[in-house]
């Protein structure tokens, strides 16, 4: 039996990829890090609805691009990883990642929906609560409940994703087990907020992806193995016995 091992040549756009996740970690860091400190509001402000908006919109343009940053930007690099990880993975995995990779796609699509629907929306309920404060704020908790369905509150689709393409890294020798059974664990994680009472495992997941990211995107950039160590190499990328 011929052991699987990685190609000598890396596949086409695995450079950009492991580019892209590293990017979307380095964004789930801004993002975590904005939360914490120059957009986490002071405690009383932050269980007032009114006094939440009015936070925001002293700092509306920060917001709007720190929503650009992590959303809007790490949505399109998520794209870009999933169609890169879809070309290494699919000589050997094809039926699962003509599965995985459309929930990829979706997630990424989600991820810039809900950036975009924040930006637009604090947009408007500023022009908005000149004219009507009360309107304002039931507005810009409407936009919220809508921005958080879509990014962030359940992250079943992004689970699904990482579970299936870590099923095949665990069964593939071009990446470390390791970090398929980690994004295993992660992904599991993601699919298990779609259940109400479970909803806040939302935080584990996204402080879990960070290092699953961060690793996929060294292994996608580290260099390929010298022609005379893979003479026995094979394009497929065959699964381990």
């Amino acid at each position: 039996m011929i052991a699987a091992v990685i190609p000598p040549s890396r596949p086409r756009l695995q450079g950009v990829g492991g580019l892209a996740a590293c990017f979307v970690a380095l964004a789930y860091v801004v993002g975590f890090a904005g939360m914490a400190t120059l957009l986490n509001p002071p405690g009383s402000v932050g269980s007032n609805p009114s006094d939440l908006l009015a936070f925001l919109l002293d700092k509306k343009l920060l917001f709007q691009l720190w929503m650009v940053l992590i959303y809007v930007l790490a949505g399109g690099a998520l794209v870009v990883l999933s169609v890169s990880l879809h070309e290494r993975l699919k000589d050997g995995f094809s039926d699962q990642m003509q599965i995985a990779t459309p929930f990829g796609l979706i997630w990424a699509g989600l991820v810039i929906a809900s950036g975009m629907v924040a930006i637009s929306g604090l947009e408007s309920v500023a022009d908005l609560r000149a004219k009507d404060a009360n309107l304002a704020v039931f507005t810009w908790v409407s936009v919220g409940t809508i921005q958080n369905a879509l990014g962030g509150g359940i992250e079943v689709v992004g689970g699904v994703w990482m579970l299936l393409v870590s099923v095949a890294l665990v069964r593939w020798s071009g990446f470390s087990r390791a970090l398929g059974w980690y994004g295993v664990l992660i992904g599991a994680v993601g699919v298990l907020t779609v259940v109400p009472p479970l909803k806040e495992l939302t935080t584990v997941f996204g402080l879990g992806q960070i290092p699953w990211f961060a690793w996929m995107g060294a292994a996608m950039l580290r260099p390929p193995g010298r022609p005379g160590v893979m003479a026995a190499a094979t394009s497929t990328p065959a699964p381990r016995s």
